[in-house]
């Protein structure tokens, strides 16, 4: 059952969160290398760790303060996912290709496929990311921010169970990374761009 939102709840401040962790694409800390297929996976991984720690911790804290520690812990896992992302696109060799809507699909291809797929323009095997207006661009973090309040809405509980619900937050966030990696290698795979040599 999808959790009611309202205008009194906070899905303004999720899609500040989302517009802030777009807004820049971040220089990748890596370079390109003849096995990237490796080192993606020990980045994706890395990230992922990084992200489970961090949600975690940020979920120990109980009740009402714990609630206060949500929207920073989402940003703070897009953020490094973000860096995660143009990381892998540099290993490829794909650092001039990542754009904001290149960043919005890899972090929410896999929580809001319904919202992005419009975004997407499959042609045979290979996939074109469309650039959007600034308007379609503004929709599209609107309806994701919707459905990330909403979730976020349904799984506030485990912030009043502070360890099992920290190991819960945490175990998501590692989930959540690898699969925004895997969306990121996918994205690079399929597309049309061809790989500078």
């Amino acid at each position: 059952m999808a959790v009611p939102i309202t205008r009194d709840t906070p899905v303004r401040d999720v899609e500040g969160a989302i517009e802030r962790a777009i807004a820049v694409v971040p220089a990748p800390r890596t370079y390109a290398v003849s096995n990237p297929d490796e080192a993606a996976e020990a980045i994706a991984k890395r990230a992922a760790k990084q992200a489970a720690l961090l949600s975690g911790a940020l979920a120990l804290p109980p009740g009402p303060l714990g609630m206060l520690t949500v929207l920073p812990d989402l940003f703070l896992i897009w953020k490094t996912q973000r860096q995660m992302v143009a990381d892998i696109f540099a290993l490829y060799g794909r650092t001039a290709e990542l754009t904001r809507v290149h960043m919005l699909y890899c972090l929410f291809r896999h929580a809001a496929s319904q919202v992005l797929r419009d975004v997407v323009v499959r042609t045979g095997q290979r996939v074109i990311v469309q650039q959007v207006s600034s308007g379609a661009l503004r929709t599209l973090v609107n309806r994701i921010g919707v459905g990330v309040t909403r979730r976020v809405a349904g799984t506030a509980a485990s912030r009043w169970v502070p360890l099992a619900g920290a190991a819960a937050v945490g175990a998501y966030a590692y989930w959540d990374t690898l699969q925004v990696a895997r969306t990121a290698r996918k994205l690079l795979a399929e597309s049309t761009a061809h790989v500078p040599s």
